[in-house]
């Protein structure tokens, strides 16, 4: 089933906590720019390797990040979920994904055009820092996560 998407209408601060104090002005270009997504348990918001065109914060529900090789089942390597965001690849070249996204649950997302972000913290350097401060603690929990899970698996 195709996912259920529709523009958003207002994006308030308080609507997710990666929000919370960020200037109006972003939120008003997140507003523009950004949708809502809805999917069903088992839908792929994204693979690796296409395109990344998009930065998530997710409202409800819960992705599994995912990594496939072609003789090895797919691994999860974290699960992310409420109140959490979802893909940064958009930020560094190739600008493509390195992991599957797949919906454990049924999930509500806002979706932001990483293209108009760009641009935008482009004209706007200090908002763009800002933005990558928020998201810096994010990136380096998730990197733990991994580096932890590494050492479950191969011990240590």
């Amino acid at each position: 089933m195709p996912p259920s998407e529709r523009k958003l209408n207002v994006l308030n601060e308080g609507d997710h906590p990666f929000l919370l104090g960020m200037p109006k002005e972003f939120l008003e270009v997140a507003t523009e720019h950004g949708t809502e997504i809805e999917l069903e348990a088992e839908e792929m918001l994204f693979r690796e390797g296409e395109a990344a065109e998009r930065f998530y914060l997710i409202l409800s529900g819960k992705v599994a990040l995912e990594i496939s090789a072609a003789d090895h089942p797919r691994i999860t390597v974290e699960t992310v979920g409420t109140g959490e965001v979802l893909g940064w690849s958009w930020l560094i070249s190739p600008r493509r994904w390195t992991l599957d996204a797949r919906t454990v649950k049924p999930t509500r997302l806002i979706a932001l055009n990483a293209p108009d972000l760009q641009r935008y913290f482009s004209q706007h350097p200090e908002l763009g820092y800002r933005f990558l401060l928020r998201l810096l603690p994010v990136i380096a929990e998730r990197l733990d996560a991994t580096r932890i899970q590494l050492v479950d698996i191969h011990g240590a």
